[in-house]
């Protein structure tokens, strides 16, 4: 059995267990489905992921700031999509219809990935004549050659950006050295297969903009505020995503590796398949939660006879069509990001002022501040899925892993330590010592920047093949993983707890909108970090090894030094929540189910009594 596989059963067994044992006992049921139909969206996601740039430079043949930018394009608009899919649960559908019907749209989504279409094919061209370029394999797994004279030849970097072909026999056509400027390469598309992947990834985009923000208020709606479970819920909520990304990273790298594009994505849509049955099958468990704010509305006939709610899941299968243009456009998505950001902050402002008193716009306020810490975090963290990846297949000694079953690490390190930071927060909150939301950002930031500079650091330990240790990606993993758990779950949570509830589902998706932001930026920064290669293989290992530890050397530092400022903000601004933030203490209960809350008032007066 492939030790990933096995380590992953292990820790699946001992954490998973008292994880879901945890969930029956203290949370309401509701989260349990929560918890399991997220798992599955996120196996979905992240099956796609730990492959998408792979499938990018090797399938489609784009170079690595091609498909960098390529990347930040899709998940972008992944992040970004939310903000409409957001709104209309406010208004419309409520948040348990836009689950369903986003669940609905990245099944078809992830299906259609695993049309994978012809491979894209390249050409050398020197001194008038042509030259095959031959690939076999995915991933780790990939070799390339030339064609010379009808045999096939391996090839590296010269000087100077040449190319240098080995083992050319003696008045072979083509020189055993091509200077930089003398040749050419060309490429050739299947335009179907392309297309069909710009088609899966729009409904893959479609379907998480009404998924993905509704099911985090679906699993705030779930507590009452105050409630101190809530923290630990959205942690063990967290679980969940992180158990579905672990296995995802595993068995989708290791079907796409071994058998085919077709077959890791193929699994991911199951993956989503089974979450959208979980959901559906579970919904007596929400208790009512997520129901549209007026049922009657969206029966009203609107368009001949089409109701309201046909005609919004109409125009929303219509929307893939400008996003399928969208995604193809890098610079398009930039500016509809920018037009996006401009007009959601605004209207964020104009409501705190004109709508909100001193409570309310101040913890509006704090929820901004969170949302500009979650931009930097997230434009360090996501580089995981484009210049983390091709460095852990290019420059990391992985003693036989493959290079995309790196994307197990965040994953497996969550599924150790999330249980723990979740008991952690509660004992820290009944205790009344819980960090403010800003420290605990702050605290984020500073891990993620040490994580990248660890392997900066450890660059001196590079072999003769210009490869690192893989025990310094799995600190850098483990860095980012810590971070991780001091901010995103929190962020979820105080999201919830900060905004004004006529506003909470926009606000969920203005935090995702910040992921957004983070993701495009992030697919420029990618780009930096990339190399020349051919047929999607690196033909000087060294060059690529000193792109990435340049990059990851200002990632680090910035990481660090945003840390110190907010660091230092958490101090002048923790006020502004209110006591959003703080829970209440709450008996243990009697006959089991949801529970009432007792105000903190109440239980230190109870305190002094004794």
């Amino acid at each position: 059995m492939n030790p990933v596989v096995l380590i992953g059963l292990l820790v699946t067994v001992a954490t998973g267990a008292p994880v879901l044992v945890q969930l029956l006992r203290n949370h309401p049921r509701g989260l349990i489905i929560a918890f399991f139909a997220e798992m599955w969206e996120r196996f979905s996601y992240y099956g796609m992921r730990a492959i998408l740039v792979f499938y990018l430079t090797q399938h489609l043949l784009f170079d690595d700031k091609t498909a960098s930018a390529q990347y930040g394009s899709y998940t972008s608009l992944v992040f970004l999509i939310p903000l409409a899919g957001g709104l209309i649960a406010d208004r419309w559908l409520g948040t348990r219809k836009a689950v369903v019907f986003g669940a609905l749209l990245l099944t078809a989504g992830h299906m259609a990935m695993a049309i994978e279409g012809r491979p894209s094919e390249q050409t050398l061209h020197f001194a008038g004549r042509s030259y095959e370029i031959q690939a076999e394999g995915r991933m780790d797994d990939r070799k390339v050659h030339v064609v010379v004279d009808g045999k096939a030849h391996a090839f590296a970097a010269a000087q100077d950006g040449g190319l240098q072909i080995k083992n050319l026999p003696a008045g072979a056509s083509l020189p055993a050295v091509l200077p930089a400027g003398e040749f050419s390469m060309t490429t050739k598309t299947d335009l179907l297969g392309r297309n069909a992947f710009y088609l899966a990834i729009s409904l893959i985009i479609m379907g998480v903009g009404f998924l993905k923000p509704n099911m985090s208020v679906l699993v705030g709606q779930l507590y009452e505020q105050g409630d101190p479970r809530r923290d630990a819920g959205f942690t063990l909520y967290y679980y969940g995503i992180n158990l579905g990304a672990f296995w995802a990273a595993i068995l989708c790298a290791m079907l796409g590796q071994s058998v085919g594009w077709w077959a890791g994505f193929g699994l991911a849509g199951i993956g989503m398949a089974a979450g959208l049955l979980v959901f559906i099958l579970g919904r007596k468990h929400l208790l009512g939660r997520g129901e549209p704010p007026a049922p009657q509305r969206l029966r009203e006939k609107v368009v001949g006879p089409l109701n309201r709610e046909q005609l919004i899941y109409g125009l929303g299968v219509l929307a893939v069509i400008p996003v399928w243009f969208l995604v193809q456009h890098n610079t398009l998505v930039g500016w509809g990001l920018g037009v996006a950001t401009v007009v959601a902050v605004a209207y964020i402002f104009w409501f705190m002022f004109a709508q909100c008193g001193k409570v309310e716009r101040e913890r509006m306020a704090l929820a901004m501040v969170l949302i500009f810490g979650a931009v930097v975090f997230f434009t360090l963290f996501e580089q995981a899925g484009t210049s983390l990846n091709l460095f852990a297949a290019r420059n990391v000694d992985l003693m036989g892993l493959p290079a995309a079953q790196t994307q197990s690490f965040n994953p497996f390190f969550i599924l150790v330590f999330a249980p723990m930071f979740a008991a952690l927060w509660a004992w820290l909150g009944r205790r009344g010592r819980d960090p403010n939301p800003t420290l605990k950002f702050g605290l984020s930031l500073l891990q993620i920047g040490l994580g990248f500079l660890v392997v900066v650091w450890g660059a001196p330990l590079a072999d003769a093949q210009y490869r690192l240790p893989v025990i310094l990606l799995g600190l850098l993993y483990m860095f980012h993983t810590t971070a991780e758990l001091f901010l995103s779950p929190v962020g979820l949570s105080q999201i919830t707890k900060l905004s004004v509830a006529s506003l909470v589902s926009f606000m969920m998706a203005v935090w995702f909108l910040a992921s957004s932001i983070a993701q495009y930026v992030g697919g420029i920064i990618a780009g930096l970090a990339g190399t020349e290669t051919v047929g999607g293989e690196v033909l000087d290992p060294a060059a690529a090894l000193a792109a990435s530890l340049r990059v990851f050397n200002l990632l680090g530092w910035w990481g660090v030094g945003i840390g110190v400022a907010f660091v230092a903000l958490s101090f002048l601004i923790k006020g502004w929540a209110h006591g959003a933030d703080e829970t209440v203490v709450q008996p243990e209960p009697l006959g089991g189910g949801d529970r009432p809350a007792v105000g903190r008032a109440a239980i230190r007066a109870e305190r002094k009594g004794s």
